[in-house]
């Protein structure tokens, strides 16, 4: 896993010079401290950072082919690059190194834009062809390694890993109020979006070419959609068999790799069958690592002891306290780029730290599978909503709803009045597209009214539904309720928050690369050949899952319910610890300075927040005010004074030139 960056000067315009491209990637050092190597013609210079993982040895990028027309730089991996490469060679292709990244550059030569369709990985890549002058710049299927882009002021094409390597040579700019309107309503970005005027990010699945015609990105995979006749036709038992199959070989293609490979264990069952497929590919001792919680609401280390005792894995884990979440908050906003309504990116900073700290490089994780598989709460909410919405009077279906929150309805009283409000249905909002997220969503809005009035009347006319309805697939609306729910997950917080500020951002932080075999595109193409009623059964969530690895996992492991992963959010504003930066701005004073939230509004929110008694401040209002801190501090990073940080220019190791 890597960084990479890269400038293609306007036309008319000098050279892009060594200077410049380091600069790009010297604030980016953390993501590839093994090696550096830059290349340079008369139009293009590509910079790259490397954390050598695969063919360690002669690795180093840039890696031209052999007349020194194409060049790439490249940060991810290509897990069938042996049998790539053994296909490629059959057609007379050559290799001088043992890396992935020459099998891509090869597999370009052979397919042009069509050879995204035959990798099984996770990447951002970008592809100089110095004849055409021409760049190729593409991202994984489901966006698990970042790329973002734009134009500098002066008219050259800038791309990067991280934003911060854009504002490295092209100063700070505006925050896009748009894309906090949709943090608000959405909990994240659309696709293509950041919090950056004037820089996108390639969208998952796309492919972006900056030459002589229009530079807009275009799709070349999109979350599979398969009508009913092309739907699974097996039993259960067979279906089971294939998905053990499938999750088995994604699990032993990501264990490909020249350094050791931990796992992440969080006692859930989705980490819990990954580990035990890597036992079952593995010789070596298996080493796993873990999150533990201060507060026990949030603490799920009894079920991670049983997964250790049954794998027999050496793990090792990071007890996570209060302090500790607002201590390292702004550091995991600055590597994050973006501002956030959860805290959770903070104990999965901490732990890749820890994985740094125990010599690995390398981590495999479950994410995925609630998404492709049907885990979350969401999907079983909109099941019962729907039931209850062709009954609207029913006294009885609502009261489903206590199953999936129980700790709403200790006070029934309470809870139920809750339920009417917030959960309440009707038949005309069946044919709601976003039915199964517009309850969350227009509640989200309602933190809107937390924004200054200017920012309010900015975005007046703006719609993120008419926005959203823009992006998505055009067979969403062909798809079933759970299959529309699933899309909108995946499309909208799945690549822009949880691979992001939960995955790439947080473990590249410290060096470390994760790997995810649920999103093995094969394994997504064939959950969504499934039928619901085998991804949630009544109110079982991933009941094909469970079904599959039991007897393989603990039954106590295998029937646990879903136990949704969350952080402290108001506790880090209680008790007697000083909360020094978060004083400071979130006073009036900060708050209007920087102008994007009411600063009495949100003034009164953090008085409640700091008197309320644990537990007692509602998820919305624990969102809002997250929400505003992050963006204060987000602000602070990268509008007011970039770059705060200032990072040596490094040397590279390897400098290559083209015609210059």
């Amino acid at each position: 896993m890597c960084g990479i960056a890269g400038i293609v000067a306007g036309a008319g315009k000098a050279a892009p010079d060594l200077e410049r491209i380091v600069a790009m990637i010297s604030p980016l050092r953390y993501r590839g401290p093994d090696e550096s190597g830059v290349y340079l013609d008369r139009r293009a210079a590509l910079g790259h950072l490397r954390l050598s993982i695969i063919g360690i040895d002669g690795g180093i990028q840039p890696i031209g082919n052999e007349t020194g027309k194409l060049w790439i730089v490249y940060n991810g991996e290509a897990y069938n690059y042996l049998e790539l490469r053994e296909e490629l060679e059959a057609k007379g292709h050559r290799f001088t190194t043992r890396t992935d990244t020459e099998v891509l550059l090869h597999l370009y030569e052979e397919y042009g834009a069509d050879f995204l369709s035959r990798i099984n990985g996770q990447f951002a890549l970008a592809i100089w062809d110095s004849a055409k002058e021409e760049l190729f710049l593409a991202r994984d299927r489901v966006g698990i390694r970042p790329l973002y882009y734009g134009w500098s002021r002066e008219g050259s094409f800038l791309f990067a890993s991280e934003v911060k390597a854009i504002l490295a040579v092209d100063g700070s700019r505006e925050l896009d109020l748009e894309a906090l309107g949709q943090l608000f309503v959405f909990w994240t970005t659309l696709p293509g979006r950041t919090f950056f005027r004037g820089i996108q990010e390639v969208p998952p699945g796309h492919y972006l070419v900056v030459g002589k015609g229009e530079s807009v990105p275009r799709p070349y995979w999109r979350i599979p959609f398969h009508a009913p006749e092309e739907c699974c036709a097996f039993g259960l038992a067979e279906t089971a068999e294939a998905l053990r199959e499938l999750l088995s070989d994604a699990v032993r293609l990501r264990l490909r790799s020249d350094v050791p490979v931990g796992a992440y264990l969080s006692g859930g069952l989705d980490s819990s069958v990954i580990t035990t497929l890597i036992q079952r590919h593995c010789d070596s001792h298996l080493k796993t690592f873990s999150l533990a919680f201060q507060d026990g609401i949030f603490d799920e280390s009894a079920a991670q002891r049983e997964m250790v005792r049954f794998l027999g894995s050496d793990n090792r884990q990071v007890m996570v306290e209060n302090g500790d979440i607002r201590r390292f908050f702004p550091e995991t906003v600055w590597h994050c780029e973006k501002p956030t309504l959860r805290t959770s990116p903070v104990p999965m900073f901490l732990l890749s730290r820890l994985v740094r700290e125990e010599g690995y490089k390398v981590v495999l994780s479950g994410e995925g599978a609630d998404e492709i598989l049907g885990g979350y709460n969401i999907f079983k909410e909109a099941k019962i909503r729907q039931y209850w919405a062709k009954c609207p009077d029913s006294s009885r279906r609502p009261l489903l709803l206590e199953r999936l929150y129980p700790y709403i309805f200790r006070n029934p009283g309470r809870g139920r009045s809750f339920l009417q409000g917030f959960f309440a249905v009707s038949r005309e909002q069946m044919h709601d597209p976003f039915f199964s997220h517009a309850v969350r969503w227009h509640a989200g809005e309602r933190n809107l009214a937390f924004l200054a009035p200017d920012c309010l009347a900015a975005l007046s006319q703006y719609r993120p539904m008419e926005e959203l309805a823009r992006w998505l697939p055009d067979n969403f609306l062909h798809r079933d309720l759970l299959s529309r729910a699933q899309v909108l997950e995946m499309e909208i917080f799945l690549s822009n928050f949880l691979l992001s500020s939960q995955g790439d951002r947080v473990a590249m932080a410290h060096s470390v690369e994760m790997r995810h075999p649920f999103l093995d595109y094969r394994v997504v193409d064939f959950a969504f050949r499934l039928p619901a009623k085998w991804k949630v059964r009544g109110l079982t969530e991933k009941f094909l899952l469970r079904h599959a690895f039991r007897g393989m996992l603990p039954e106590g492991i295998a029937s646990r319910a879903k136990h949704p992963y969350r952080a402290p959010i108001s506790e880090l504003f209680q008790g007697t610890v000083p909360l020094d930066y978060v004083d400071e701005l979130l006073s009036q004073q900060s708050l209007k300075q920087s102008g994007y939230f009411n600063a009495e509004k949100i003034g009164r929110l953090y008085l409640k927040v700091k008197g309320a008694q644990p537990g007692a401040i509602g998820e919305f209002e624990n969102m809002a005010l997250i929400g505003a801190l992050s963006t204060e501090i987000l602000h602070r990073q990268f509008i007011a004074g970039f770059p705060l940080r200032r990072s040596s220019l490094l040397q590279p190791d390897l400098v290559r030139y083209g015609s210059l």
